[in-house]
């Protein structure tokens, strides 16, 4: 069998783009932060990660304009060889700071962060634990470690009784490291965090937590999962990304010095790849100034994100309920999620669709998230919109 076979086969895509409906890889022509230009007008973003609207900060640019100046565009080499410079280290040293924790080891991208952290911790005999609904790049790490003979369970969405029936199987003897989402990236929702801790010290499992929706969002200054709970001395592991509050690319693991020296040493996705850029460290480090200064811009976020989820609730939508900046409204069919995308849209909306495999049969949403930056007119203008659209499908009474 021709194995691009499978490739030409694939046509649905195609079928969404000829109805209209198609709402990915859409190309962003300027961004603003809460209003953004495509296909040459201008749309209020109710999609972007930006949730503490940084990317469009003067001291954030400039910081990475500097750092071009001083450095050029890229390290050209691995942080392992000839890639580290003395912006990754001060990064290093500022985020261990800031999270309470030993030390901190940056990778390329946040992605890359969990494939390299889960992969080069467990190894032949040890088990890795993963939550069902874990962002994809967990998994994914978590499929790279079985590749190496570890073993790879999964236990049900925020369930720690399930995690405990999971952890009693393993032979006591075996290395085991519980990977979990801090806040869930499709829900908005905050994992139970005290009880996974106190079963997994039950059972002597390790325990990892991706912040890449929760540090700049929840806890004590934006401090993350851990500091919401105040489990930061209890909490193994943290690893999250710079692509999303502190508006660059990249990512890091939290913990142990010891720890962080281990998976300097042994992980392949550190050692052979290139290192993060001049520009995207020196945005980052400014980000942190920024949230280190202005702590106001999280409260300003999760008001803004609790009108929305109030605002949707009252109009009767299906509302996932969290305390973070993701509020999706569950449509349930994927034909009607992507024509109320496109409606949105018409009307100057920007969400994300989700439809499966994105989410499970019948979960189809509009994921909406929010920054500090979002004005009232801005979430007025997409409750209202929302309303319309929502009338028009029959999703909500008028």
């Amino acid at each position: 069998m021709d194995l691009f076979q499978r490739c030409r086969d694939f046509t649905r895509a195609d079928e969404v783009k000829a109805a209209g409906l198609y709402p990915y890889f859409r190309p962003v022509e300027e961004n603003e932060g809460p209003v953004v230009t495509i296909e040459g007008r201008q749309v209020i973003m109710a999609g972007s990660n930006n949730y503490l609207g940084l990317t469009a900060h003067p001291k954030v640019k400039q910081a990475a304009k500097d750092a071009i100046d001083r450095y050029g565009t890229g390290c050209s080499g691995s942080r392992y060889l000839t890639g580290t410079i003395n912006l990754h280290v001060e990064l290093e040293k500022r985020l261990a700071a800031f999270l309470g924790t030993e030390d901190v080891l940056l990778f390329s991208t946040g992605y890359q962060t969990a494939l390299g952290v889960i992969s080069a911790l467990v190894s032949k005999g040890d088990y890795v634990i993963s939550d069902k609904e874990n962002h994809a790049c967990i998994i994914n790490g978590c499929l790279l470690a079985k590749g190496g003979f570890s073993e790879f369970v999964r236990y049900k969405h925020n369930d720690m009784q399930d995690l405990e029936r999971v952890l009693q199987r393993i032979p006591d003897s075996a290395g085991k490291l519980v990977v979990t989402d801090g806040v869930f990236s499709v829900s908005g929702e905050l994992v139970n965090l005290p009880e996974m801790i106190a079963v997994c010290e039950k059972y002597g499992a390790r325990v990892l937590v991706d912040d890449a929706h929760a540090t700049g969002v929840v806890g004590v200054g934006g401090r993350g999962t851990a500091s919401h709970f105040g489990l930061v001395d209890k909490t193994d592991l943290t690893m999250g990304t710079f692509s999303k509050t502190f508006a660059s690319l990249g990512g890091f693991v939290a913990g142990p010095e010891r720890v962080m020296n281990y998976i300097k040493h042994h992980s392949p996705a550190l050692i052979f790849s290139a290192s993060p850029t001049p520009a995207s460290v020196a945005a980052a480090l400014a980000a942190l100034d920024i949230l280190e200064a202005e702590p106001e811009r999280i409260d300003r976020l999760i008001a803004n994100a609790d009108k929305m989820r109030k605002g949707f609730s009252d109009l009767g939508f299906h509302v996932i309920d969290s305390r973070t900046g993701i509020v999706p409204i569950v449509v349930g069919d994927a034909e009607l999620a992507l024509v109320f995308w496109r409606k949105l849209y018409d009307k100057g909306i920007f969400v994300n669709a989700f439809v499966p495999p994105g989410v499970p049969p019948n979960l189809s949403m509009m994921r909406t998230s929010y920054m500090a930056t979002h004005e009232d007119e801005h979430l007025d203008a997409i409750l209202n919109a929302c309303q319309e659209v929502g009338i028009e499908l029959g999703l909500i009474s008028a």
